[in-house]
């Protein structure tokens, strides 16, 4: 008996929509949940040169937590391309600044450098508080362990 392997095609994908409240979880181990469920890596149809995951709406992202003393150390870094536009910020001043990208840096370094990993960040939304504006979407509750 031969046995084939299944690939997923990208007209056969079916995407869900899930809320997600961060609130009192950990940075990098919510990370990791929200980067497979984007990717699709809980999906048995798993194939990985094909973007076949689900949108993720994460909301309450200020009040996201870190551990140990990385509130005050981790540092964000960018740089303006120019000679000395080394620009860097704390957890802490980002935070309080621009939450929203604390959670987009994090997922984003989890998911592919190419193409389908620029594809793949766009199924994430991130807000702040606790309102979202996509109630039309019929989000489903997500609460991962």
């Amino acid at each position: 008996m031969i046995m084939k392997t299944y690939s997923l095609k990208k007209e056969e994908v079916e995407r869900s929509w899930f809320v997600l409240d961060v609130s009192d979880r950990v940075l990098g181990r919510i990370a990791t949940k929200i980067a497979d469920r984007i990717r699709g890596k809980d999906k048995p149809t798993f194939t990985p040169h094909t973007d076949g995951g689900d949108y993720v709406i994460v909301i309450n992202a200020e009040k996201i937590k870190v551990t140990g003393s990385k509130y005050t150390d981790k540092k964000y870094y960018r740089h303006s391309l120019y000679p000395g536009g080394l620009k860097s910020q704390t957890f802490k001043e980002l935070n309080e600044k621009n939450p929203e990208r604390v959670i987009e840096l994090a997922v984003k370094g989890m998911l592919p450098k190419n193409k389908l990993g620029k594809s793949m960040i766009k199924k994430l939304k991130v807000f702040k508080g606790p309102e979202h504006g996509h109630d039309s979407q019929k989000p489903i509750e997500w609460n991962p362990n």
